[in-house]
């Protein structure tokens, strides 16, 4: 017992020394020269001048009473070109300390403007460079902000086709502190010309205090197009659909901030016309040299509904809905066909002749099995020109927390409960009110590529499952439900896929309408718009009871999750370090109870 007494201290400092051992970390010293650009660090913004050199490492914390969070902005930096970034950054850190949150990091490599904004009222920033004889610098801008009170006009989300922004407050000065982000997004296919017609900002050659950054992508993550400041008219060109505009400014010298417009650049060379289908419209693209070669403009063309115009950018588009503009459906051989015509109409010199050409292009979009296949064909004075392409139905399957089918499960894996009731839905994206999806099979399997053993709960429009129940056709909506299982031997995953038949309402002969069907009286070998949606993995909660509970109850661990090696690991970590305590702690018992022994049997010496 008195060995017990003496171990116990022994292990506690053992087990304390190990935990200190893994939580302490060293805060580099600050032997950085720092200078202060127009305001002290008592303040409630600031701006330093950092000079580095080799084997630095610098550790700032920035901190206020008030509850405000900290935006920092490194809007110019030197750090050495050669340097990876593991070996030089600098890092950023929400909290007092490097033992917070790692919010970002910043090296030589970086293609844009690192701004960061902390939680609370203070924000820790480390600095650690190389071993390389090179003078780095770093200028940087920090002030402290209340993030529920947003600057009016201060950024946003722009999706037209074309548009224009201003900074807040133009043409009058922009507000101080203020960092605007403005996304803007045209439809795929095209990119993005972006104009400024004025800029007029604090004039600076690193563009460090007041600046306007653009990006070419969605965030401010992107590739940095350009940072400009002072007094400029900059044009950008975007790679992709998506660009990003920030301005940011300082607490001083503010002037009349920018204007700026976008249109959208087809991005494809088309020398005469394309044509792309997707579930919901055709989109027809026409060259404007094209039209320029029969002495035509965008003004000439029209669709079988003349009201609906053309977008025109470098090319004339046509965005057609396939319930509108004068579009036609024809269903024939179980297969469903949308047909527009382009005319192009001139006001004719003499009601006798012409001597411009008749053009005209016939748009026919004709939907195949998992895909739709376009065609065009252009009538120039009997000359036939003929162009394919390909697209697909647009579908998806999700589950729902009812059978009222308004609040979709968004997290995934999916959680549940043995026996407990799913509901399922798969959804066609589609303009055309007239069709409707027909549930034809629907199959798991305990793998995401579907490998056996697999398990049916519909097939041929037929339930295999007793739980299976499918729900009346809707429209646009295939839905049934079931009870969860899981596959024997296997873990507690399993994946849905649904193949489903898209049918015209109105055709009382289609597959939809037959219902359930045996594989011989089955006729569909010209059904031409067949689709698959899969969905998954669903898995079972641990030690849950079986319950008909319909809603979802989402938790960290799970069957599989406990047999993934992630905590496996952690397990075995956990096993290894207690078995050194207790190994330490064995071998100090056995010091101890031999010292006992040996007292015990010393033999005493004579009188």
């Amino acid at each position: 017992m008195e060995a017990a007494r003496r171990l116990i201290p022994l292990v506690l400092l053992i087990v304390s020394c190990l935990a200190e051992f893994n939580s302490i970390k060293t805060e580099g010293q600050s032997s950085c020269r720092a200078s202060l650009g127009g305001a002290s660090l008592s303040e409630t913004h600031s701006a330093l001048i950092l000079q580095l050199t080799a084997n630095e490492d610098c550790t700032w914390t920035l901190e206020r009473p008030e509850n405000k969070s900290i935006r920092i902005i490194f809007s110019h930096f030197q750090l050495d070109p050669d340097a990876g970034c593991e070996n030089e950054n600098i890092r950023v850190f929400d909290g007092n300390s490097t033992k917070g949150t790692l919010l970002g990091k910043v090296c030589s490599k970086i293609d844009y403007v690192p701004v960061f904004e902390s939680s609370s009222n203070t924000l820790t920033f480390q600095i650690v460079t190389d071993s390389a004889r090179f003078q780095r610098t770093v200028f940087l801008f920090y002030y402290f902000f209340s993030p529920g009170t947003p600057i009016p006009n201060c950024g946003g989300y722009l999706d037209a086709f074309e548009g224009s922004f201003t900074s807040p407050n133009y043409p009058k000065p922009h507000p101080e502190l203020a960092y605007c982000v403005w996304h803007i997004q045209v439809e795929k296919g095209y990119k993005i010309k972006l104009n400024f017609k004025e800029i007029f900002l604090e004039m600076d050659e690193q563009c460090r205090f007041d600046f306007v950054a653009v990006y070419d992508g969605s965030s401010t993550t992107s590739g940095l197009l350009g940072q400009v400041c002072g007094r400029v008219k900059p044009t950008f060109e975007s790679s992709s659909d998506s660009l990003t505009v920030v301005l940011s400014t300082d607490y001083a010298n503010s002037y009349r901030g920018f204007s700026a417009s976008y249109t959208s650049i087809y991005a494809e060379n088309v020398n005469t016309t394309s044509l792309i289908c997707s579930s919901d419209k055709m989109r027809a693209i026409i060259s404007k040299s094209y039209l320029e070669s029969f002495n035509y403009n965008e003004i000439n063309l029209q669709l079988n509904d003349p009201t609906c115009r053309p977008k025109v950018s470098n090319v004339v588009e046509f965005s057609i809905p396939l319930d509108g503009c004068g579009t036609i459906k024809k269903v024939e051989e179980h297969s469903i066909t949308y047909t527009n015509i382009i005319t192009l109409t001139t006001a004719p010199t003499s009601d006798v002749i012409t001597r411009q050409k008749h053009l005209q292009i016939i748009l026919k979009c004709e939907m195949e099995h998992n895909s739709t296949v376009e065609m065009m064909y252009i009538t120039e004075d009997d000359i036939i020109q003929n162009q394919n392409a390909f697209g697909k139905y647009n579908t998806s399957m999700a589950l729902f927390e009812s059978n009222s089918f308004e609040k979709t499960i968004l997290e995934s894996p999916y959680y549940v409960d043995l026996n407990q009731t799913l509901f399922v839905q798969v959804s066609l994206h589609t303009s055309d009110p007239n069709l409707v999806v027909f549930l034809d099979t629907c199959a798991t399997s305990p793998t995401s590529d579907f490998a056996p053993p697999n398990y049916d709960l519909i097939k041929n429009g037929c339930n295999r499952d007793e739980t299976c129940e499918v729900y009346p056709l809707s429209g646009h909506y295939g839905r049934f439900q079931f009870n969860a299982f899981k596959f024997l031997r296997s873990l507690g995953s399993v994946y849905l896929q649904c193949k489903v038949f898209i049918c015209d309402s109105g055709d009382p002969q289609s597959r939809c309408n037959q219902g359930c069907v045996s594989r011989r009286k089955r006729d569909i070998s010209s059904y031409k718009w067949k689709m698959d949606a899969i969905l998954g993995p669903i898995r079972l909660r641990r030690d849950r009871s079986a319950s008909g509970n319909s809603g979802f109850q989402y938790q960290i661990h799970g069957d599989e999750t406990q047999n993934q090696p992630f905590n496996s690991l952690h397990l075995f970590s956990f096993m290894v370090l207690a078995l050194n305590v207790v190994i330490v702690a064995a071998v100090i018992v056995r010091h101890f109870v031999n010292q006992r022994t040996n007292y015990k049997y010393q033999k005493l010496q004579d009188c």
